[in-house]
């Protein structure tokens, strides 16, 4: 084990020094803790009775799913969460409410002589004997995380309350007061009750996976959805009485202006959750029953710059790989909001960053720090725009230029200049498909001469949802559909499969993360000369597709034949039918 770690086990923790000291050894060896928290925590632990782990949870170090999991891991006992336990308690099975709290134990299934107990610490031998005497049966233990126990023995024996039930029944009776208030409203946020509710919906939030959380008040009731896998799922909400207090503390924490509810206002949030540093992104709008709140949450340790992780394979893979391998010129990535446009043009700078190359962005805003590349934060409130920064980068001698996006013909311009004197500039662009945009190029006002000089591929992108690998569900395809879906131009296969989602551990939507589609489009002479003659932006997708383009429909077929998606992902996010 390592040295380090076990000399950082309080002699606060004597519960189980040895297996405390091996619990925190595994997870620094899973990556889920560091030996600097570690530190962090035993500074902290001279002056609280907490044990390390509970500490460790408690600072946001590490989740108190990766505890679980890992004691789960090291003791060969079963993990459950609470959604897999029976809807009723044992009928014979009575503890006092007080002792299974306290000690976070649920008793959940009997037979004849055992009974089954959900625990936060199965390592707790005086909970256990207590339950062998109380019970006089012989006890097996899972491992269970402190939430979902809490909610179980409510669920059991409380009357149902959920986690966000209990805090509820706390808040302020006067959370309903004058909004026009701001010092109450002030006061309000600062409650322990408002705080504990915000917290919970953003940590249920990562623990969903969500990129977004959604706040959305309405006449009578206060709606929060999470977007998991790009697709919006309604949660438990706090009740229309906190909406105030909930949104004034959500403002706090961006550090923004709560007197303010007349205009869209953005901030940040920095903080950690679950062991994660989290950056969340929040913007507000006036609505007309209040300010509606949507958190961007950035998990800046889970993004991973690979093009295989991101699903790009095969010829357009190589294509890509080609162009940005070219010393100047221009390479755009297209797509809707939320395409991964930008990760995407992340993942292609990192491939190309080495110490040879001087790397500058211009991004609203910075979502992830890129070692070694120089990233400016774009400030329209001060005059720092997209297209007077990238003004100011041209005389900074870079070799690569990446725009966060082409917004107007002014940053269009400089762009092109820049790959004109020798810059390889990548940018995004808002539409549907590659032909797209250049089309929406011209639009802009660009010269067509300037653009066919400079602009070398344009990759268009959209995002699909991954089939949990572990429980999809094979399915032969009939005959007419692989006609229909035009599945027999992609393989030789006469008994095609494709595959179904069905829940599993990970998910009840069958779905785990998502994958790219794409189309990439590389300029060649015969496109380019279409380019000069005006040509639509069918006729250049058929041009290309003569010389080799695969469509995003036709890659997104292709993942489906791979089993990596389904027919109706591709069909939700592509425009073909």
């Amino acid at each position: 084990m390592n040295d380090v770690v076990a000399e950082q086990i309080s002699p606060s923790d004597r519960t189980d020094d040895q297996f405390a000291a091996q619990l925190v050894a595994h997870l620094v060896e899973a990556g889920k803790l560091r030996e600097r928290d570690i530190l962090k925590a035993e500074k902290l632990l001279a002056e609280s009775d907490v044990p390390l782990m509970s500490l460790l949870v408690r600072l946001g170090l590490v989740s108190e799913r990766d505890v679980a999991e890992a004691m789960s891991s090291l003791l060969e006992l079963p993990f459950l969460t609470g959604k897999e336990l029976p809807e009723v308690p044992p009928s014979s099975v009575e503890l006092p409410m007080r002792f299974m709290r306290e000690h976070q134990l649920v008793p959940f299934e009997e037979d004849d002589d055992s009974v089954r107990v959900l625990m936060s610490n199965p390592k707790d031998d005086y909970s256990l004997k207590s339950i062998r005497m109380s019970l006089g049966k012989t006890i097996h233990p899972s491992v269970g995380l402190p939430s979902d126990i809490d909610d179980v023995i409510e669920r059991y024996y409380g009357g149902g309350k959920s986690a966000m039930g209990q805090i509820i029944e706390g808040l302020d009776e006067n959370a309903t007061s004058d909004e026009d208030d701001v010092e109450h409203l002030r006061d309000l946020a600062s409650e322990a009750p408002v705080i504990r509710l915000v917290n919970l919906v953003m940590q249920r939030a990562v623990e969903a996976r969500a990129s977004d959380i959604h706040i959305e008040p309405f006449e009578n009731r206060l709606k929060v959805r999470y977007r998991i896998d790009g697709v919006l799922q309604e949660v438990e909400a706090p009740p229309s009485s906190s909406t105030a207090a909930v949104i004034s503390r959500i403002k706090i924490m961006a550090k923004l202006n709560i007197a303010e509810r007349r205009l869209p206002q953005d901030g940040r949030i920095m903080l950690r959750v679950q062991g994660k540093e989290l950056d969340l992104r929040v913007s507000t709008v006036p609505t007309s029953h209040g300010e509606s709140v949507v958190m961007r949450i950035l998990d800046r340790e889970s993004v991973v710059l690979n093009f295989e992780n991101l699903g790009f394979n095969g010829p357009s893979l190589d294509r890509f790989l080609r162009v940005l391998g070219l010393p100047h010129g221009i390479i755009l990535v297209t797509g809707p909001t939320g395409s991964g446009k930008t990760t995407t043009l992340y993942t292609a700078l990192q491939n190309i960053n080495t110490p040879d190359r001087k790397i500058i962005t211009v991004e609203d805003p910075v979502e992830y720090q890129l070692e070694g590349v120089n990233q400016i934060q774009v400030k329209s409130s001060i005059g720092l725009t997209f297209s007077n920064a990238l003004r100011a980068i041209v005389r900074q001698d870079p070799d690569v230029i990446m725009i966060g996006e082409m917004r107007d013909l002014e940053t269009a311009r400089i762009a092109i200049q820049s790959a004109l004197t020798g810059h390889l500039v990548l940018s995004t662009l808002h539409t549907n498909d590659a032909a797209g945009g250049i089309t929406r190029l011209l639009d802009m006002g660009v010269d067509d001469y300037l653009l066919v000089s400079t602009v070398n591929g344009i990759l268009g992108q959209r995002l699909v949802r991954r089939l949990d690998q572990t429980s999809r569900v094979p399915y032969q395809v009939m005959p007419e559909v692989i006609k229909e879906l035009g599945l027999d131009r992609l393989t030789d296969e006469k008994d095609i499969t494709l595959y179904n989602p069905a829940p599993s551990e990970k998910t009840v939507t069958g779905y785990h993360g998502r994958s790219s589609i794409l189309e990439f489009l590389e300029m060649s002479e015969p496109l380019r000369r279409m380019v000069m003659q005006r040509a639509d932006a069918n006729d250049i997708q058929e041009q290309a597709r003569s010389e080799g383009m695969r469509t995003m429909y036709e890659d997104g077929l292709i993942k489906c034949l791979e089993g990596v998606t389904t027919i109706e992902e591709i069909l939700r996010v592509t425009q073909e039918s």
